[in-house]
């Protein structure tokens, strides 16, 4: 049986800080000028894919080795000397000093997510003119715009923002980007990460008028094949508290480990 404690909580954020990293290294490669870049720091990963971006942040911190002022300066210098925000996504699994230090250097809580696991196992195969499948070499248009205007679909504003986005996971090493067709025709899309035996369920959207057909829970069982099938003995998703995601993960067997929390480093007042 996996327990949530320590050693599944460094398993999971790793593997999270792992897809930022990689993420960060595809936005350099696709966007060649954006300055993109990482960095670990006491066992931590900090990614910094754009001052906007919301993979600009932590994973880790104070999981690996006890988080200390020092660590929290280096960390700080590479946002800000990049002109993004400092943002950290902290496990509970840190322990409560690392809160501690966070609050005494004026950080503040600004969201928390749920971060969900359960152990693979092989998985039948779709049915119902449902296929799910890895896109081709040359998809990688075709998945982003499907998964941004799926994701899109209420917020029309971010579109652009959404499709760039796109545009570098499908670069992405070791994430492998799905499409789920109904009767030949694309109407959903998904991201799966591997590393280290964890794979993380990520991206997944379905376009409205293909919804309530099927979509999502094909594309999670056909993730979790070939998740099994590359050997991975854990999978996890994140979800904000409460929502309708976390409600699906667990309808699938997916149960939570903990409650993480985002801290983010408010910007030094300008002076008059």
């Amino acid at each position: 049986m996996q327990f949530s404690d320590l050693a599944l909580s460094k398993r999971l954020e790793r593997a999270e800080g792992h897809a930022c990293i990689r993420h960060a290294e595809a936005h350099r490669q696709v966007f060649r000028e954006s300055g993109a870049e990482w960095m670990e720091c006491a066992g931590a990963y900090a990614a910094f894919a754009g001052a906007e971006s919301p993979v600009s942040q932590t994973f880790g911190l104070g999981l690996f080795e006890e988080l200390s002022p020092a660590t929290l300066d280096t960390v700080e210098r590479f946002f800000l000397d990049r002109g993004a925000a400092v943002c950290h996504e902290v496990s509970p699994l840190a322990g409560i000093a690392a809160f501690d230090l966070l609050c005494s250097r004026n950080y503040k809580p600004i969201e928390l997510s749920n971060v969900l696991y359960q152990p693979i196992a092989a998985e039948p195969p779709s049915s119902g003119g449902i296929r799910v499948r890895p896109i081709t070499r040359d998809e990688g248009a075709l998945w982003g715009e499907i998964n941004a205007k799926a994701w899109a679909h209420d917020h029309p504003e971010i579109l652009d923002f959404l499709l760039k986005i796109g545009s570098v996971a499908s670069a992405q090493q070791q994430s492998v980007c799905f499409l789920a067709e109904l009767y030949g025709k694309p109407g959903a899309a998904g991201l799966l990460h591997i590393h280290d035996g964890v794979a993380l369920f990520s991206g997944a959207a379905t376009l409205p008028e293909f919804r309530r057909r099927g979509m999502q829970a094909a594309l999670l069982r056909e993730r979790m094949r070939y998740a099994f099938d590359s050997g991975c003995d854990l999978a996890m998703m994140v979800a904000e508290p409460g929502s309708s995601s976390q409600r699906n993960a667990e309808r699938n067997g997916f149960r939570v480990a903990y409650t993480r929390t985002k801290w983010r480093l408010p910007p030094a007042p300008t002076k008059p």
